[in-house]
């Protein structure tokens, strides 16, 4: 039907059948048949042939003020599933709640200006909220840390976009050792249970028959950061985050035999996305040039019970 109302505005356009078999490169008695099939379809007549040359009636009219309408949907509809179009329409981004911080503007701003016609919409939440979302189509993508080598659950697709490194800190000024059992006597600022990094540490603290003295159960990094800079416990935090923080100075990094945790930075989706594809490529390239360009230089670490180990000065010769 949709190529016998395009056949309808052509006649309406041409004022004519001779003139819409011109338009269409189609012969007079194709376009003639195309016209009788669509009032068949529509149980009505749309054209007066009691004028040469025919035209279209009151109902005709009618018709094709919506079957313009009709066409012009139909194109916009073609155009969205379009990986070859300019992205456009509205871009449903969550965002996991370690990864909602302020350097993720750059990515978000970048993608907004390189692609005007996208509108962005954006929603902070737990991790196991945002796969919920997605599968129930009330989000298109979702940023999620995820354990190093693990993916979403399907049918999510995952597509890692960078690692990163998590640190085990206190206050610079703090006096908790870089050993196990230091650490199992002190006061720990960590995310609320369900998060895979306290689950990754409690495992660790067991094998040395250990588990972390909680302190304070906080989702929000920053907070966590403000509280472990002021000596209130001692953190678990990303390196990354660490460093973009500028607070490599106001923290010391402990590091505990067989510490080696890692996280990694996921796009999840449900499938494709036609014509966003390249803004969402977009805001994984954002993603993953933070995570690149970010400086994580060597932080201080304490290995001897209460001297950091790259502050210790050199003994003087006898």
């Amino acid at each position: 039907m949709l190529d016998d109302l395009h056949t309808l505005v052509e006649f309406a356009q041409a004022g004519s059948i001779a003139g819409a078999a011109n338009r269409l490169f189609r012969t007079p008695s194709a376009i003639t048949r195309q016209l009788q099939r669509l009032e068949a379809a529509l149980g009505a007549e749309l054209l007066d042939r009691s004028v040469k040359p025919p035209r279209l009636n009151s109902l005709g009219s009618k018709v094709l003020e919506q079957a313009r309408d009709l066409l012009q949907r139909t194109e916009a509809l073609k155009s969205l599933a379009s990986r070859d179009a300019e992205p456009h329409g509205l871009l449903r981004i969550g965002l996991a709640h370690p990864l909602a911080e302020g350097t993720l503007v750059e990515p978000i701003r970048a993608l907004t200006e390189t692609y005007p016609k996208v509108r962005l919409l954006l929603l902070s939440e737990r991790t196991p909220e945002l796969f919920n979302r997605l599968i129930a189509a009330e989000l298109d993508v979702a940023v999620v840390p995820l354990p190093e080598g693990k993916t979403a659950p399907p049918p999510l697709l995952t597509n890692i976009v960078a690692t990163d490194r998590v640190e085990i800190v206190q206050s610079a000024a703090g006096d908790v050792d870089g050993d196990w059992k230091s650490l199992g006597r002190a006061p720990w600022v960590l995310n609320p249970p369900g998060c895979f990094l306290r689950a990754g540490l409690i495992d660790l603290m067991g094998l040395a028959g250990l588990s972390p003295m909680i302190a304070a159960e906080i989702h929000n990094m920053h907070l966590q950061l403000a509280f472990v800079q002021s000596g209130y416990g001692v953190g678990l935090l990303p390196a990354r985050f660490i460093a973009s923080n500028n607070a490599l100075d106001t923290v010391e990094v402990l590091r505990p035999p067989s510490f080696d945790l890692h996280m990694s930075v996921a796009i999840v989706r449900v499938g494709q996305l036609g014509a966003l594809e390249r803004a969402v490529g977009l805001l994984e390239h954002g993603i993953r040039h933070l995570f690149e360009t970010v400086n994580t230089r060597k932080p201080v670490t304490r290995s001897r019970r209460g001297v950091p180990a790259n502050r210790r000065k050199a003994r003087p010769r006898k």
